[in-house]
Order: C-alpha cells, then sequence, then structure tokens
C-alpha cells in the first residue's frame, strides 16, 4: 500500500513504512511544506520506523509536524494526549483545514461530541484523536481505546509528567500506567522545556524503549532577551509606553494574576486593540480573544501562563513579562512564542523584590508543610472515607485541605476516586515530596539568578537545557551584548572612580586565574566603602564591555550547595594596559522607582551608611531585632565587635529578606563564604522561629 492510500484508508489500524521520497511527498502534498525544517526529518523518520523517540525542541520550531506527518504516514489513527484545551483546539482546526480527520474530546465539548467522537474512533474514521490527561482516569475510556489500537501514541508537552518539570500535571504523571494496554504503537513524547533531569524522568514514567533522542535548537537567533528591575507600580507605565511604538505589535504580556491582566488589559485597551486572556474567562470569551489576536483583530493580549500554549502566531515582536515567572522552564516557553517568522523580536522581564515574596506567597500555598499531608495521612484510617469527613475533623480550610490531598496523592500516600472517597496506601511519600519542594525552590532561585547575574541572556537559557557547547556563544543583541539597543533598560556612562575600581580589579586579576566575585570585593574593599552591590554591577559592566568572564559556580559545605560568583581575566583585559582607555556602561536605575523600592530580588542592599534607610514593615521589624540580639550575644561570646559578627546593613537585610535556607542568605550583600560557614544555620534558624 502507497502512502497516499494509507492516507484515505480507513482500515484497520496497521502501520506503513514508506521510503524517505515518499515522506517528502507527503510533506508537500498533505502539509504543503517544500521541504523539512532542521531537525524534522531525522524525528520523523524515527517514529515512523517505529522507534519510540523523546523530542526536545522549541517553541516554534515545527515540533507538531513530528507527530502529524508519520502519524499520516503509519496509517490508522493517531492518539494525541495534550494538556491544554486551547492547544487541543488549535491543532484540530490545522488538521481539519488540511482535510485530516481529526476529533477531540475534553471537558470544553459537550458530552454528544465526545460520543461522536469515540465513535468515529472505533469505526476507525479518524486520523487523530486529541484527548486530555485527565480523560484516562474515567473509567472505561482506556479499555475503549484498546478495542482499536492507534498506530501512534503522541505526548505532548511531555514536561508535564515530570516531578522537575516547570508544569507537573498529577494525571499525566499517572500516564505510564495506561500505556502498556495501547502498545505496540510507538510513542513519541514531545516538550520545548525539558532540562535533562526532566529528560530522564520522561522517559522513566513512560517507560519508553530505548527511545531515539533528539535534544535540538534551544537557542533562538532573532530574539533580544532584556531584563529590567522596575517597581510594581511602574511596570503599566512602562509596558504602555513601549508598546506605543507600532512595531513593537503584535504583543502579549504575561501577568502573575488575573487581578493584574484584568486591569492592565483594560488600561491598555484604552490606546491600542487589546483584551484579557485567563483561565477564569467563560470558553467562548477565551476562543473570541484568541481568534481575534491571531486574525490580527487584537494587537495586544494581556495573559496569565494559560494563553499561548500551542498558537501558532508567527508574527508576534515582543513578549513582556511584568513579574518574574517561578522557573526558567516556564519562562523559555513563553518567550519563544515571540518572532516565530524569524523577524527580529524583543522580550522584556520586568522585576523587583515584589516578585520574590509572590512566589514565596504561592510556593507556601501549593506546598504545604509535610506535617500537614502526615495529619492527613494519619486521620484517613484502613478503609477508604469521604473527602469532607476528613476535612472537617481536621477543621482544614477547602483550599488548604485540597492542596496538601493533591500532594499526598502525587506521591503515593493515598488514592482518591472519582466520588470523592480516600484510601490509605502503604506507600513511602515523604522522601519524594520532600525531593519535588527543595527541587521547586531550587527553579525559583535560578529563575532569580538569571533575572540579576551579568551573562549573555540566551547562551544562559541554552546552558540551562544542557547545551554546553552552544552556551558558551554570545548571542550578541540581549541586554547584556547590546546594551545600545535596549528598549527598557537604562544605562549610564561610568564616573571616574568606577573607571578607578575597573583597573584596580584588573590589575588584581593578572595575579591569579579566577577568584570568587565576594573574595574580590573584600581584598579590595576590605573598609566596605563601596558597596558590594555597586562592586557587583560594576563587574557585570567589565563582563558586558569584554574585559571579564563572570561564571555561576557553587562550593558545598555541611553538605549544602551554595551558589557564589567567579570572575576571571578575558584576552582583552589581560591586554589592558594603563595608558589603555576604558570605555563601558552602568545600568540605571529607573528614574520613577522609589529609592526605598530599589531592593534587588536577591536582597542585595547597599554596605556603605550613604542614602537613606528604608523603614520596615513589623514583622521584619521584629526579626531585626532577634537578629540584633544574637549578634551582640555572639560578638561577646567570640570577643570581637558586633560589627564583625554581622554590620546594621546586613542585618536589615536579612531581616527585608527572612531567607530561611542558607543559599537564600549566601545572596545577601555582607555574608560571605566564612559568614555562611559560621553563622549560616543559626541565622537562618532564627528566620524561621
Amino acid at each position: 500500500m502507497g502512502v497516499e492510500e494509507a492516507r484515505n484508508s480507513f482500515g484497520p489500524a496497521e502501520a506503513i513504512v514508506p521510503s524517505d521520497s515518499e515522506l517528502i511527498r507527503v510533506l508537500r502534498s498533505v502539509f504543503g511544506f517544500s521541504r523539512f525544517r532542521t531537525n524534522q526529518e531525522a524525528v520523523c523518520r524515527a517514529a515512523v520506523d517505529g522507534h519510540d523517540v523523546l523530542l526536545v525542541m522549541p517553541t516554534g520550531a515545527g515540533k507538531s509536524l513530528c507527530y502529524q506527518l508519520p502519524g499520516v504516514a503509519r496509517g490508522g489513527t493517531t492518539l494525541v494526549i495534550s494538556p491544554l484545551i486551547a492547544l487541543m483546539d488549535d491543532q484540530f482546526s490545522k488538521l481539519d483545514a488540511l482535510g485530516l480527520a481529526a476529533a477531540r474530546i475534553h471537558s470544553g465539548l459537550d458530552r454528544a461530541t465526545a460520543r461522536r467522537a469515540a465513535t468515529d474512533y472505533l469505526q476507525g474514521r479518524l486520523r487523530f484523536l486529541f484527548v486530555a490527561p485527565e480523560r484516562l482516569r474515567v473509567p472505561g475510556f482506556g479499555e475503549m481505546l484498546a478495542k482499536r489500537k492507534p498506530t501512534l501514541i503522541a505526548i505532548d508537552e511531555a514536561h508535564c509528567i515530570s516531578q522537575w518539570g516547570h508544569d507537573f500535571r498529577p494525571d499525566y504523571r499517572m500516564l505510564g500506567q495506561y500505556l502498556p494496554n495501547l502498545r505496540p504503537a510507538p510513542v513519541i513524547a514531545l516538550t520545548a522545556t525539558a532540562t535533562p533531569i526532566v529528560q530522564q524522568d520522561i522517559i522513566s514514567q513512560l517507560g519508553l524503549d530505548r527511545p531515539k533522542r533528539f535534544i535540538h535548537g534551544f537557542r533562538r537567533e532573532n530574539l533580544a532577551v532584556e531584563v529590567v528591575e522596575v517597581a510594581v507600580s511602574e511596570r503599566p507605565r512602562m509596558v504602555r509606553e513601549l508598546l506605543s511604538d507600532s512595531t513593537r505589535r503584535p504583543a502579549i504580556v504575561y501577568a502573575p494574576t488575573r487581578k493584574h491582566a484584568e486591569s492592565l488589559a483594560q488600561e491598555l485597551a484604552e490606546h491600542y486593540p487589546a483584551s484579557v486572556y485567563h483561565a477564569g474567562l467563560e470558553p467562548q470569551l477565551r476562543e473570541a480573544v484568541q481568534r481575534e489576536f491571531l486574525l490580527g483583530q487584537l494587537e495586544v493580549v494581556v495573559a496569565t501562563i494559560a494563553f499561548g500554549m500551542g498558537i501558532d502566531k508567527p508574527d508576534v515582536r515582543t513578549v513582556i513579562h511584568i513579574a518574574l515567572p517561578s522557573s526558567l522552564e516556564s519562562y523559555y516557553q513563553e518567550i519563544g512564542r515571540a518572532g516565530r517568522d524569524g523577524a527580529p523580536s524583543r522580550t522584556i522581564l520586568m522585576h523587583s523584590f515584589a516578585d520574590r515574596r509572590t512566589h514565596d506567597f504561592f510556593f507556601q500555598r501549593d506546598y504545604p508543610p509535610a506535617k500537614v499531608l502526615t495529619e492527613i495521612a494519619r486521620n484517613l484510617g484502613a478503609s477508604p472515607r469521604p473527602k469532607e469527613e476528613i476535612r472537617t475533623k481536621l477543621g482544614m480550610e477547602c483550599e488548604e485541605f485540597d492542596k496538601a490531598l493533591d500532594k499526598l496523592v502525587i506521591h503515593g500516600g493515598a488514592a482518591v476516586d472519582l466520588s470523592g472517597l480516600i484510601t490509605p496506601l502503604n506507600h513511602p511519600w515523604q522522601g519524594s515530596y520532600s525531593t519535588q519542594v527543595a527541587q521547586k525552590r531550587s527553579q525559583m532561585e535560578m529563575m532569580l539568578r538569571f533575572a540579576e547575574t551579568d551573562q549573555c541572556r540566551m547562551a544562559a537559557l541554552v546552558r540551562h537545557f544542557g547545551d554546553l557547547t552552544d552556551g558558551r556563544q554570545r548571542c550578541g543583541i540581549c541586554d547584556f551584548c547590546a546594551p545600545q539597543r535596549c528598549v527598557a533598560q537604562r544605562f549610564r556612562t561610568a564616573t571616574d572612580p568606577e573607571r578607578q575600581t575597573v583597573y584596580t580589579v584588573l590589575r588584581k586579576l593578572r595575579e591569579l586565574p579566577s577568584i570568587a566575585s565576594g573574595r574580590l570585593y573584600r581584598e579590595i574593599y576590605p573598609q566596605r566603602d563601596v558597596s558590594r552591590s555597586h562592586f557587583e554591577s560594576l563587574l557585570g559592566s567589565m563582563a558586558r564591555a569584554g574585559l571579564v568572564y563572570l561564571e555561576d559556580a557553587t562550593f558545598t559545605t555541611d553538605e549544602r550547595t551554595i551558589p557564589y560568583r567567579k570572575i576571571s581575566l578575558s584576552e582583552s583585559g589581560r591586554e589592558w594596559t594603563e595608558d589603555t582607555p576604558v570605555a563601558f556602561v552602568m545600568k540605571r536605575e529607573q528614574e520613577n522607582t522609589p529609592k526605598s523600592k530599589r531592593v534587588k530580588a536577591s536582597q542585595r542592599v547597599h554596605a556603605s551608611n550613604s542614602g537613606p534607610v528604608p523603614s520596615l514593615p513589623p514583622e521584619a521589624l521584629s526579626l531585626e531585632e532577634k537578629l540584633r540580639s544574637w549578634r551582640n550575644s555572639e560578638a561577646k561570646r567570640l570577643g570581637i565587635p558586633a560589627y564583625l559578627v554581622l554590620n546594621n546593613q546586613t542585618l536589615r537585610a536579612i531581616a527585608l529578606s527572612r531567607p530561611t535556607t542558607v543559599g537564600a542568605l549566601a545572596a545577601t550583600s555582607g555574608i560571605g563564604y566564612a559568614k555562611l560557614r559560621r553563622f549560616g544555620d543559626v541565622i537562618c534558624r532564627i528566620c524561621v522561629e
């Protein structure tokens, strides 16, 4: 049977294996493309040949074709498991427009539509069936699919399966238990945002059989990444001004909450066509916003992270985040929606210390203390009991109880059926839950470090996803590589004292191959007459000018991993002489940001005594007093002045940030390696009390 016959046949699900020339013919005759994009052909070939496949390819690089073309070429029906309704609807519409029979089964459709799709599947009328992962939990649904097995199974947004991923979905985690009944169809798992640890977890959880791995192309050559520290109150004004230039539209603006999205969309709509998109809107309204944006009737969509998954609008010129995302994985996926047509595009990330507080709040809400999960498990009894009965007995609020129970179920401590009955499971859940909590905290710390670190933005993202070779190459267009092109971040010319500091640093670096930036600071400024934060900013400017290399590194103490920044001399810096003019720029604080609010997300504050001292909220004042009391006692015990334990500025910075881990404490100005080793644990204990 030839490819064309197979494409038009709806008989038994028997896979065929076309030749390479036939794949090209399908590409042209069915999908209308003259040639494959980079890396697509090898992926399609592997899937058509019947291999399990793990594909990690950036947003906009053509992942969908990598399961759609093999699905057509193999004949029968391809089952696509997808996490978002918008993603399914978009792919369904495109396949339908190509004349390929497709159907969807998800919560946004009525029962009659779902029954019709199931019937069409069983009778072999479909080329593609899209289902949500939650659907597989419905009694009898998996058995229905197994009656007429698919010839290919595609798991889209596969990072959702991993507890290490940025968008972990419990129902995705359970997919592995349903797949054996649908075999021998090969499985292709696709995602844009899997780090090496997530890649391995996907393979393990899905039970992929010696999969072909394709990890490609994280670098986006046309995407200029810009990061700017700006007060929350100033962000709407900045967004409005940035997008007033019509060449920066169409645009997507990501907001942290529905409330933020709605208010900003309303404000922007007074100046250009704009609307809001979030999961709380009626499905018809969401679909209308999505359709109008794709058709160009809307120029700006202000959205939560629910928007954009699978939306293939090629001409998005700007993506703006008005708050820090929760992880580099989600950030990379969201900025990847800009510039899919290959034309120059820009992404702008706004951040400040307020974002850290917001994420801490959501983290505490979504990841309850282990003792809460333990208390629920202890009260389950030996037989199934209703959720409401357990919640009432414990006197817990609905949201708090549901969050804790959800985590208990995910990690194997209990099971909940569709009627709401909870069954205890004899499975040790504490270890995996503790590991996941630590991983989620680590993801946030990496996002903070990305926002603050002076390095090529694109190179940092490429390295994060495991491509260490390509990660050495600077992009040439981000705020680090090309500050003169920035549209949100402001720079100024360095002052004479700052240039003198540059000369001092260059002379010092000639004496040794590399040094931690904190140690270098203490050696050059033992009296702390220049603040640590200002010194770090100078180092960033030197790296931007190509005089030094800055590298994120770690050291381990007491089984803890502490991040720090290492600095070394570049070739340009090594060739420098006293007569060489050094021209470089410094980041300028945003003009309308009140000085009292200019606090780094990592809590670096000036160690000098100049400038206004910000007032502290009551809870921070209380912590400051506790720390001061401990500091004085410790100084007396050691027989040294109190400021040598912690100076007042460092004390206040700790009170503001309230770090609960040594890693978080390490980011505070005035806290070096020696202080971390000597006082880190006790300071964190005081902050937790």
